[in-house]
């Protein structure tokens, strides 16, 4: 039977989701754990794989076990009393045969968070950023991005994707009392994508750039026309939706 699982991770201890040959991440991490408890190898396959340092307020993997409904039961709890602090299990719910956690999801939303001059505390969950912003100008840009599908000049160099487009339904920025919010949602996201938008949008809020050269980076699709990428600390992945028929 297929199983998803609802899980979330502060991303700072980690070399992003992906499992790696000399490096921790959050996957050989939970697949660790898993196949202490079932007593088989259990692949997950994610909704995505985050970078090194990149949080994530929910995350999905699905895998394939054959389980008893009392292990089924218990896996949630057993996981979490296994698992370290920084990563932690919401639902195991099972899925359609088919269903794909990267595939079938329908969007996917990040956010990305600034906190203004510097602090003792949460370093490794917010960029520290003391220049004023102008805030009116970074909106008026996100609203030129949903204008485009393709955003080849975001990515990172050398990726294996065959295409380059994307969907953003959603993206704005919001004043906090610390600092910023980016929220931005799309159907996919390319890798470095979101924060090398946020470098972008940051150059044109501190009037480096202006807001009518994002048509013209956009249209280079080149990476060095861009911003620069901002710090992984800052962005967390926190959502991603899925119809409901995949479950069962």
């Amino acid at each position: 039977m297929r199983f998803f699982l609802e899980f979330s991770y502060a991303g700072t201890q980690y070399h992003g989701w992906q499992r790696q040959t000399n490096a921790i991440s959050v996957q050989q991490v939970m697949e660790n754990a898993l196949k202490t408890l079932l007593k088989i190898d259990v692949p997950l396959l994610a909704a995505g794989r985050t970078d090194t340092g990149v949080h994530a307020r929910q995350m999905f993997a699905h895998f394939e076990a054959t389980l008893i409904p009392e292990v089924q039961k218990q896996l949630v709890y057993h996981l979490n009393q296994f698992l370290p602090n920084d990563i932690v299990i919401h639902s195991l719910r099972s899925v359609q045969p088919k269903v794909h956690a990267r595939f079938d999801a329908l969007s996917r939303t990040y956010e990305y968070h600034i906190s203004v001059g510097k602090s003792a505390f949460g370093n490794d969950l917010h960029y520290s950023f003391s220049k004023h912003l102008d805030m009116e100008a970074m909106n008026i840009a996100t609203e030129i991005l949903m204008e485009y599908e393709d955003f080849e000049c975001f990515s990172k160099s050398n990726t294996d994707v065959k295409t380059y487009l994307c969907d953003i339904s959603y993206a704005k920025w919001n004043k906090t009392k610390n600092g910023y919010i980016f929220t931005i949602t799309a159907n996919r996201f390319l890798r470095n994508m979101v924060r090398a938008i946020v470098g972008t949008l940051i150059e044109i809020g501190l009037r480096k750039k202006k807001i009518i050269d994002l048509h013209q980076i956009i249209a280079s699709k080149s990476r060095s026309e861009a911003g620069y990428s901002v710090p992984a600390q800052g962005l967390f992945l926190t959502n991603i939706e899925y119809s409901d028929s995949i479950y069962i």
